[in-house]
């Protein structure tokens, strides 16, 4: 694998309140059973896609139900009316926003989880032995590039993405983070230059991260751009045959809501369109299914 060092800021965002785990026995209360529990995803919310995603690189479709919700929350704060029963139940008159990705007990009717990072781990070390041929997305020996890469893809290109096209932001700070998203995206450039994968020949966690990243990027933050700063954006050869290459692997395309994305996006955003909104840089469309919101298992 790779030795590219990589560093970034640590992320200060909150905690969300439910932080269960699922164990490896009976021993722990929360343990690994099929069919026991349950994912309530809403496909245009980047961290249910990276979910969704892979939850079907594991092959869980029979193991562990997968609740569709509306790309649009409904409820306050952001949060999906559907859920609000969930949440009361795990926490008695619970104030904040019902809001997804959840991972809930199905026998006991509470939250489990909503921190995706534990939820992405518990799909992969306690379900993913359920399937004989789905990838080790969090190998040992990778786990401290995974969390390098995975910090330079939140800071460098979420953040600074969001920085960069922010309306009311002055000129040189807007320049500032477009040179970080810049940086970023060269330092995963080159990664990908002799390998098909971000930290060598295997699929990992740090694809699925990398992979909705970029689909957001194309479809979210372009929107705010001005089109030199998207064109220089596209100017990654690499890292966007890759996203294509994904975005044909059925655990991939087959979760892009584009429509529920594109709502969502105009539902909230506050910004300006700017001229890089009519750059689009992959056509994701070609691998997207049409969608309707469904119950799964």
């Amino acid at each position: 694998m790779s030795a590219t060092p990589l560093t970034a800021v640590p992320s200060s965002l909150p905690l969300p309140p439910f932080r269960g785990r699922i164990g490896c026995d009976a021993r722990s209360g929360h343990y690994a059973a099929p069919r026991r529990y349950r994912l309530h995803l809403s496909l245009s919310c980047p961290h249910c896609l990276r979910i969704a995603v892979t939850h079907s690189l594991l092959g869980l479709d029979d193991t562990l139900p997968v609740t569709l919700l509306s790309s649009v929350p409904d409820g306050p704060g952001g949060g999906h009316s559907t859920l609000r029963r969930l949440y009361e139940a795990s926490s008695h008159r619970y104030p904040g926003a019902a809001a997804a990705p959840v991972l809930s007990d199905d026998w006991t009717g509470r939250i489990v989880s909503t921190y995706t990072p534990d939820i992405l781990r518990d799909l992969a070390r306690r379900f993913g032995g359920y399937s004989t041929d789905c990838p080790a997305l969090y190998p040992h020996a990778a786990e401290a590039e995974i969390a390098a890469v995975g910090r330079l893809i939140e800071q460098g290109i979420n953040e600074a993405a969001q920085y960069a096209g922010q309306a009311g932001t002055d000129r040189t700070a807007r320049d500032t983070a477009l040179g970080s998203l810049l940086r970023a995206l060269d330092s995963l450039e080159r990664r990908l230059t002799p390998q098909d994968y971000i930290l060598g020949d295997e699929l990992t966690a740090a694809d699925v991260q990398l992979w909705v990243t970029l689909v957001r990027l194309d479809t979210v933050h372009r929107w705010h751009l001005d089109a030199a700063a998207v064109r220089r954006i596209a100017d990654h050869p690499y890292l966007w045959s890759y996203a294509r290459r994904l975005a044909a692997h059925p655990a991939f395309g087959s979760h892009l809501d584009l429509d529920g994305i594109a709502r969502r996006h105009h539902a909230h955003c506050q910004g300006l369109e700017a001229a890089g909104a009519a750059v689009q840089i992959l056509d994701w469309a070609a691998h997207a299914p049409d969608r309707v919101t469904a119950q799964l298992g």
